[in-house]
């Protein structure tokens, strides 16, 4: 008869331990964040290759990523946890090449330099360059749907990156 009466003693403890577990650790990735506002500066394009609208996608993305994996609120100024940089490389290159010396696959790459700071944990604070990049083959041109998959691909690994390194201490 005892032991029937601790097993729901024994489910409460562990459901309360459990729920609050969740005040360490979120479904998102991202560690306790002391703030409750962030804003993302413009990114300037300064890549060689001008991509247009390049710099207003990225910095779009970047707003709408942390505002989907946070509790944060965007503000257009005076945000506790502020975003900025400019983009530093967009480039095609050539990586390999068929047996008549013609490429077969391109590449773009693409490099942001990004300023990071917490205006209530200046430790956090850092300035970093992040980078990746999308094959495709040659034979299409870098426009329509395979410039919007590349960048898809480019936005999403650098745009988790950032967050990885300023939110979740990855």
């Amino acid at each position: 008869m005892k032991n029937k009466t601790y097993i729901p003693l024994f489910l409460l403890l562990l459901v309360a331990l459990t729920v609050s577990g969740c005040k360490y650790y979120n479904f998102t990735g991202a560690g306790t964040i002391n703030a409750k506002t962030f804003q993302v500066n413009y990114f300037q394009n300064y890549a060689d290759l001008v991509e247009p609208g390049l710099e207003r996608d990225f910095t779009i993305a970047l707003q709408d990523l942390i505002l989907t994996q946070t509790n944060l609120s965007l503000v257009p100024s005076g945000g506790e946890l502020v975003y900025e940089g400019e983009i530093t490389d967009f480039r095609i290159s050539p990586m390999t090449a068929t047996a008549d010396q013609r490429s077969a696959q391109n590449r773009v790459n693409m490099s942001v330099k990004v300023r990071f700071s917490n205006k209530n944990n200046e430790k956090d604070d850092f300035e970093k360059s992040f980078s990746f990049f999308y094959d495709y083959p040659a034979d299409q041109q870098l426009t329509g749907a395979t410039l919007q998959n590349a960048k898809t691909a480019l936005f999403e690994r650098i745009l988790q990156d950032i967050f990885n390194e300023s939110l979740a201490k990855w």
